[in-house]
């Protein structure tokens, strides 16, 4: 495996075995294993919770993996976690989605109707847009936005035969293939291309500027004008820096945002080398949410790394490095 790697794209669930069963049954994950416990220790502080209690619950999709966190105690004093802001928007600085890529986009949501039907999950789109032929770098990809029961954002995308990865074109039993990507809301795409390329090591993906009234209907917003930036690791899922121009007023995420918030999410990316990135985080806009490095001990085998460090992207959003 070539470095760096996007080992687990993850957030935070109020019910992990609750939200694991929507996955498993209305979209076709599997669950990897049991789930972990993890009694505070060095992970906890890891994630900046030091001394809390949670479960970790895996769940895999063709190669990628997504990783359940759910935080059964607090530590005393912590504030409680709080619920997705009910009037989360796409130009949110917190936004965050998990971009589920699909051989049948019409299959897939077929899959769903019984959960819309309930009204477990929302729509953020008005209906599957088709991306126009005047935008060359993202003409025919047919994609669809949707909440999942505990509002977190997720995206299905289909890929035409002329683009997107051989991966995301052969049959499957059915009609979910992985995870392409997390897309995450930026303030500045310049800044976020340093961190991703400078710091992590990513490299260059995509690059334009989406608008017209299909991104409208993806997104639920009006007006839309939005920079779509890709950073990509050798293999697997990478990162799409969502730098919306208009609509303005877009906010910020809580300066008090933690793991305990079910808006949090988490890369989990393995680098060759922590420490010239623990070195030089903070002079590429980043924050050292561990303060450091950290030996992890007896609590390594929970995610296959000795060494590791938390730290927050410019924008706030929540990166996990393990070395090796």
């Amino acid at each position: 495996m070539r470095l760096p790697h996007i080992e687990s794209i993850g957030f935070t669930s109020a019910d992990a075995e609750a939200s694991a069963a929507f996955f498993v049954e209305a979209l076709g994950f599997q669950r990897s294993g049991h789930a972990r416990i993890v009694d505070g220790g060095p992970y906890s502080t890891l994630v900046g919770l030091p001394g809390a209690r949670l479960k970790l619950l895996r769940l895999v999709i063709g190669a990628e993996v997504l990783e359940l966190t759910e935080v059964l105690e607090l530590p005393p004093g912590t504030r409680p976690g709080r619920p997705v802001p009910a009037d989360s928007r796409s130009n949110d600085r917190w936004f965050q989605h998990g971009c589920l890529v699909v051989n049948d986009l019409a299959a897939a949501l077929a899959l769903l109707q019984p959960a819309f039907a309930a009204g477990r999950i929302t729509a953020i789109s008005t209906a599957p847009q088709r991306l126009p032929d005047w935008n060359t770098a993202a003409a025919g990809i047919v994609a669809f936005k949707f909440h999942d029961p505990e509002g977190h954002p997720l995206e299905l995308l289909q890929f035409p035969p002329d683009k997107g990865e051989p991966r995301w074109h052969v049959e499957t039993p059915g009609p979910l293939l992985g995870l392409d990507h997390s897309a995450i809301g930026i303030a500045d795409t310049a800044a976020s291309g340093r961190f991703y390329r400078e710091l992590l090591g990513l490299a260059a993906g995509g690059d334009g500027v989406n608008s017209g009234l299909e991104q409208d209907g993806l997104d639920g917003l009006a007006g839309t004008r939005v920079r779509i930036t890709s950073h990509r690791c050798p293999s697997g899922a990478g990162i799409e820096c969502l730098d919306y121009r208009a609509p303005v007023g877009g906010r910020l995420m809580p300066a008090d945002h933690g793991p305990q918030d079910l808006a949090h999410w988490q890369l989990r990316l393995r680098v060759a080398d922590l420490e010239p990135i623990a070195d030089r985080a903070e002079a590429l806009d980043g924050r050292l949410i561990s303060g450091g490095i950290m030996a992890l001990g007896e609590q390594a085998e929970l995610i296959g790394a000795q060494w590791a460090l938390q730290l927050a992207d410019p924008d706030g959003h929540r990166l996990q490095l393990l070395q090796g």
